[in-house]
């Protein structure tokens, strides 16, 4: 017969899958703010226990994704107009200088990285796949912190990330605008060529661009069904 210890350790793994299934459909938008995450369907659709889901569910609140209400049960988590400025004046006053260490440190394996995500990120655009986009996107500012050699400020930029993920999916109301600019070709240019100063602008620069294409004023979508976001 398992200890408890054990089957706690043996539960973990298959709630941090769940979590990462989650947070990959809210990052690409199939999940929208507002929707419920209802336990017993969440459960049905991966197949676990719903223990494995509570864990998993408090694994995204604390990531700020999800908001859990007492007696409610746990929602996709809606910034307010207010945190979405938030989140973005927070990255524009930490991601320049992290690009900037960034390329004081940069290696040619790195500029090949971040030029896979940025043709990859304009494929997404392409075939019009803007959710898969966006995530390329994130991932390509959390590779540029991580070339920069700053876990605590990557930590912060990691979480503002996910929170600019949830924001555009409520407030930004033209999609199309992602290929208007090619902001992460000047970025990779300036990181190839060490030029810190540079990639410091252009990072600011490119973040407040990305403010000034939220409509802050729209009523936000309603949200879809679970399962069909998820199974989508």
């Amino acid at each position: 017969m398992a200890e408890p210890g054990q089957d706690r350790r043996s539960r973990a793994p298959r709630a941090r899958s769940v979590a990462d299934s989650l947070t990959l459909a809210i990052h690409e938008h199939r999940l929208a703010p507002g929707l419920k995450l209802n336990e017993d369907e969440v459960g049905e659709i991966f197949g676990v226990s719903r223990t494995i889901v509570r864990s998993a569910l408090q694994m995204l609140a604390h990531d700020q994704l999800v908001s859990i209400e007492p007696n409610r049960g746990a929602f996709v988590a809606e910034p307010s107009i207010r945190e979405a400025r938030e989140v973005f004046e927070a990255r524009a006053l930490l991601e320049p200088r992290t690009a900037r260490s960034a390329a004081e440190r940069v290696t040619p394996a790195d500029v090949t990285l971040l030029r896979r995500h940025n043709d990859e990120e304009h494929a997404a655009l392409h075939r019009g796949d803007y959710g898969t986009a966006l995530r390329l996107s994130g991932q390509f500012h959390l590779e540029i912190a991580r070339i920069a050699d700053q876990a605590t400020i990557a930590g912060f930029i990691a979480q503002l990330i996910s929170r600019s993920s949830l924001v555009i999916a409520l407030y930004w109301r033209r999609p199309n605008a992602m290929c208007e600019t090619h902001a992460h070709e000047a970025l990779l240019g300036a990181l190839a060529r060490g030029d810190g100063p540079l990639a410091e602008d252009l990072m600011k620069g490119h973040l407040l661009d990305l403010l000034s294409l939220l409509d802050l004023r729209e009523t936000p979508p309603p949200p879809q069904s679970l399962r069909e976001a998820l199974n989508g």
